[in-house]
Formats: C-alpha cells, sequence, structure tokens
C-alpha cells in the first residue's frame, strides 16, 4: 500500500492560497479606515481650522444618531434577507437565525429618547430631567417627528416579539420617513426633494448594510454550500441595484447642498465636507470590497470564500454608519 502525495490542485484548495486574499483584505481595510479618521476622532477635528462652530452636544447627537441609523440597519435586513431566502428553491429548513431586531428595537428607543429630550431643550443637551419639556415637543416640527421616531422604535420592538415580524416594517418605515423629513426643515430650498432623496438613500443603505449582516448570519446557520452561494448571489444582484441608487441620491443630495462651483473647495475647508469626503472614500472601499466578493462568488472552485471580503464589507459599513451619524451633526456648509 502507497501513500500518494497531494497533488498541486488539493494544495491550492487549501489555507496558503487564501493568505494573500487575506492580506489584500487586511490593506483594504486600513486604507479606508484611514479615510475616517479625522472625522472619527470627533467633530473638534473635522471643525478644525474651518472658522466653523458646532452646536452644543454635537459629539453626544453624532453618537445617538449613529445608533439610530445602525438599529434601523438589523431588522430591515432581516426582513429582506429572509425574504430572499424564502424565494430560494431547496433552501435549508433550518430557517433564519435568531433575531436581533427586539434588542435593536430596544436600542433604538433610547437612541430616539435621548435625541427627543435635546430636542425637548431647544437642541440644547439637557443636564438635568428638569430640564427636560415633553410637552414642548407637540409645539414644534422636529419634537412631533422625534416623537414619532420614539413611538415607531416601540411599536417595531412589539412587532418583532409578536407572532407577526413582518408587521415591524410598517413602524420602520415611519422611523425612515421620519428622519428623512427631520433631515429636511420647511425653510430649506425645495424641502419635499431633499427629503426624497434622502429617503431613497436611508432606504437603501439600510437595505444593503443590514441586508449582509444577516445574509453572512444566515450562512453559519445553512450546512449547504449550494444554498449559501445562491443566497449570496441574489442578494450581491439586488445590492448592484442598491448602490446604484445610494450612489446617485448621494450625489444629487450633495450638489443640493455644496453647489458643483464650490464643492471641491468645500470639501477640505468645511466640516461637513471633509466629513462627507471620508465617508465617499469609505463607500468606495465597499464597492471594492463587495467586487472582489462578487468575483470571488462566481469564480472561486469554493464559492463561500466570498465570506471573507463579505465581513470586510460589512465592518466597514458599520464605519460608514458612524460617519453618517457625524455628518447629520455637523453645522451644513455654506451655499456661496
Amino acid at each position: 500500500m502507497t501513500l500518494s502525495r497531494p497533488t498541486a490542485d488539493a494544495a491550492d484548495a487549501s489555507g496558503p492560497i487564501r493568505r494573500p486574499g487575506a492580506r489584500r483584505a487586511v490593506a483594504v481595510l486600513v486604507l479606508v479606515t484611514l479615510a475616517a479618521l479625522i472625522p472619527l476622532l470627533g467633530p473638534s477635528a473635522a471643525l478644525h481650522d474651518t472658522g466653523e462652530a458646532a452646536a452644543p452636544g454635537v459629539g453626544g447627537i453624532a453618537l445617538l444618531r449613529a445608533v439610530l441609523f445602525a438599529v434601523l440597519c438589523v431588522p430591515v435586513g432581516e426582513l429582506f434577507v429572509n425574504r430572499l431566502a424564502r424565494a430560494l428553491p431547496g433552501a435549508p429548513s433550518s430557517g433564519p437565525p435568531r433575531s436581533w431586531a427586539p434588542y435593536a428595537a430596544g436600542a433604538g428607543i433610547l437612541a430616539a429618547l435621548g435625541l427627543a429630550s435635546v430636542v425637548s431643550t431647544g437642541n440644547l443637551v439637557p443636564h438635568s430631567l428638569a430640564q427636560i419639556d415633553v410637552g414642548g415637543l407637540y409645539d414644534s416640527r422636529d419634537g412631533k417627528l422625534a416623537l414619532v421616531e420614539v413611538n415607531a422604535f416601540l411599536a417595531a420592538g412589539l412587532c418583532a416579539l409578536s407572532r407577526h415580524p413582518a408587521t415591524q416594517l410598517w413602524p420602520l418605515a415611519a422611523v425612515i420617513v421620519a428622519e428623512a423629513l427631520r433631515a429636511h426643515p420647511t425653510t430649506e430650498h425645495h424641502p419635499l426633494l431633499g427629503s426624497g432623496l434622502t429617503l431613497v438613500h436611508l432606504t437603501c443603505a439600510t437595505l444593503w448594510a443590514g441586508g449582509l449582516l444577516h445574509a453572512l448570519r444566515t450562512l453559519r446557520g445553512w450546512g449547504r454550500a449550494e444554498a449559501g452561494a445562491a443566497l449570496l448571489g441574489l442578494y450581491a444582484r439586488v445590492a448592484a441595484v442598491l448602490l446604484a441608487l445610494i450612489t446617485a441620491t448621494g450625489v444629487w443630495s450633495s450638489l443640493r447642498r455644496m453647489p458643483s462651483h464650490t464643492i471641491l473647495d468645500q470639501l477640505t475647508t468645511t466640516a461637513y465636507g471633509r466629513t462627507l469626503l471620508a465617508k465617499v472614500i469609505l463607500v468606495a472601499g465597499v464597492a471594492l470590497l463587495a467586487l472582489w466578493a462578487r468575483i470571488r462568488l462566481s469564480r472561486a472552485a469554493d464559492p463561500l470564500t466570498a465570506c471573507s471580503p463579505a465581513r470586510g464589507e460589512v465592518a466597514v459599513l458599520g464605519v460608514v454608519v458612524a460617519v453618517s451619524g457625524l455628518l447629520t451633526a455637523l453645522p451644513l456648509p455654506i451655499r456661496w
């Protein structure tokens, strides 16, 4: 009886062939993270030498809004990917992983309450409960929108715990609509157009980030590589459309706030522009990771090796969410 040597193909299918890919993933993650260092250091770093003044408590507001965006992604992504999985023929019967939606709703309630408390004091950070005027929230547009978000997250949590968790789609949609309206006050030029762009942008972003997170969680519970590759492929086709819509609405929104003849200057001389530039670089890195995952999914001997760049994509998307939260708290650039 003789022992045969491993063939070259067998060696190629083993771990060493994945090491260069892992190094490339680390390199991409390092580069895109460096792009976000300035805004992530806080509002003071983004505002340095711009001559702009931030509103009181801008750091806490940025954190709360980043949490709100992040927890919004979780249930939306679960509903989205679960629907894709049900559409797959021959999908494993193990079902989706345990839902994180109730925990996300709880975090969303706390973030929305924190933001509502700021609105109730005239956009000032309250230092005691006595300073919070709950009744005053009904007297302003921003206050009413803040109350809508608190109640919507509460309703979403109850729906997630019910026998029909899909019904949480409606309160989650209410949060997205409220955020779109809040971002564009009535004093703005064509506020409904701006709200419409934000509505599409935020919806697509939550589907993209939350969907990828839940897709990776779902694959961990599936033992069949074919079904996992099919789910990733189906998600990737939808994600390509989402990325196109995110890019189009993001560019349009930026041009509305920074006219084309001033945008290059304001991208480096204003806090909003610097943070926006960091976000653009991060999204470009995410797009490269998504393309890398798509190539592996279609060409690799094991399609599930696409999970490696996809995990990196989720990590960078988390940074994008943090930068987006900061972006909403910084002063808007001046329209020259």
